[in-house]
């Protein structure tokens, strides 16, 4: 793929030239470098996860996945700006649903793949997308997608779980804004999980409990972080996503080879929860720690017993947070029954660059009246949270 090539782009401050070009993968930088404009604060858009997803096959050849991160560096060859980037000729893995779009450029005679995809792939959980050293590069990475889009003849660009920070750098640089709905718990300084039980009202707080009992009984909860996660954890666990992806989306995203190398790489950033009877792993979920948040990302299991799932996806993400001290929990993509165990309603954002301009005024169009939905949404979906009233 070529374009974003650009040696004048300039500092506004300095004056220092800079060079903007497309890379062919995230690890060939330096791990430090990448994760000094973003992440060290956000785990998806670490340089371990990101390049254990290349090195691993997850991404890359035979998978939809090209990547192709648009980088910024100064004159002496050093990072200022990145944007983790994909070329796509599908629309699988990403949660955020554009088929419809296709669908209508197809009809009118134009193709909608390939298209460019800024986002940290299989994850929908929102963070950064453009990283900097400074925000005054942020307009030199959108110009770049934008070229990038042009000069391959891709239909679009889009940001997908962009962090609500950054949305006003989209803006100013007049990418589509669209909106979805999220479940997240949110940590009002809670001391223990009791206390945010005391927070709900009675026939609930006594429901939580119930299925925590329920969930409990029989089994014995083990949580793993860094060393002690071995590799007999991540073939247990293997088994449960394989189960678990094979119901969902057909075909896993992730290879077995992806768990060996982000538990080498970032395991200091995951908990591992399984459940175990007679010292045998039954399930588990896979948690990613960022600053401030703590990730439910995957989950399954091997014996179906009732409420499991809300024990190690949901309360053990809350106990978790508590015992941490982080704002919030996000447990992924969907899932109306998290309102019932805590979770709320929050939106969730991505921006979108869209070439043609007929078909960019049909989607304005469209995300304008989404949006009203969306809030109407959000707005009912928070009056049936189980927290007490008034």
């Amino acid at each position: 793929m070529s374009g974003a090539e650009d040696d004048s782009a300039r500092t506004a401050e300095s004056g220092e030239a800079l060079t903007v070009q497309i890379a062919g993968s995230v690890g060939q930088f330096d791990a430090a470098q990448w994760n000094a404009l973003g992440g060290n604060r956000n785990p998806f858009v670490a340089h371990e996860f990101l390049s254990s997803l290349e090195d691993s096959g997850s991404v890359g050849e035979g998978s939809g996945w090209d990547p192709v991160p648009i980088v910024i560096t100064d004159a002496d060859d050093t990072l200022v700006g990145a944007m983790p980037a994909y070329a796509k000729g599908h629309s699988q893995g990403e949660f955020v649903f554009d088929h419809a779009w296709a669908d209508a450029l197809h009809r009118a005679g134009r193709n909608y793949y390939p298209k460019l995809q800024i986002c940290a792939p299989f994850t929908p959980a929102s963070g950064p997308r453009l990283l900097f050293e400074d925000e005054s590069f942020a307009p030199h990475l959108l110009k770049a997608a934008e070229a990038v889009c042009a000069q391959n003849g891709l239909s679009s660009a889009h940001a997908t779980f962009v962090e609500r920070e950054q949305l006003p750098l989209f803006d100013a640089g007049g990418w589509l804004q669209r909106r979805d709905i999220q479940f997240h718990w949110s940590n009002q300084g809670y001391d223990s999980f009791e206390e945010f039980l005391d927070a709900l009202a009675s026939r609930k707080r006594k429901n939580l409990r119930k299925e925590r009992a329920a969930a409990q009984d029989g089994v014995s909860i083990v949580r793993l972080t860094g060393d002690d996660i071995k590799q007999h954890h991540w073939d247990a666990f293997w088994v449960f996503y394989q189960d678990t992806g094979a119901r969902k989306w057909g075909t896993p995203y992730l290879t077995r080879e992806a768990f060996t190398l982000l538990g080498e790489r970032m395991a200091s950033s995951m908990v591992l929860v399984l459940a175990m009877m007679d010292d045998t792993p039954i399930a588990g979920a896979l948690n990613f720690v960022g600053l401030d948040a703590i990730y439910g990302r995957y989950w399954g299991c091997t014996v179906d017993k009732r409420f499991l799932h809300f024990e190690l996806c949901y309360y053990q993400a809350i106990d978790i947070a508590i015992e941490r001290g982080l704002a919030r929990v996000e447990a992924g993509a969907q899932g109306g029954h998290k309102l019932a165990r805590g979770y709320e309603p929050v939106q969730t954002f991505s921006a979108h660059y869209l070439a043609d301009e007929d078909f960019r005024n049909a989607v304005a169009d469209f995300l304008e009246r989404e949006r009203e939905g969306i809030a109407t949404d959000q707005m009912i979906l928070g009056q049936r949270t189980p927290f007490k009233k008034g």
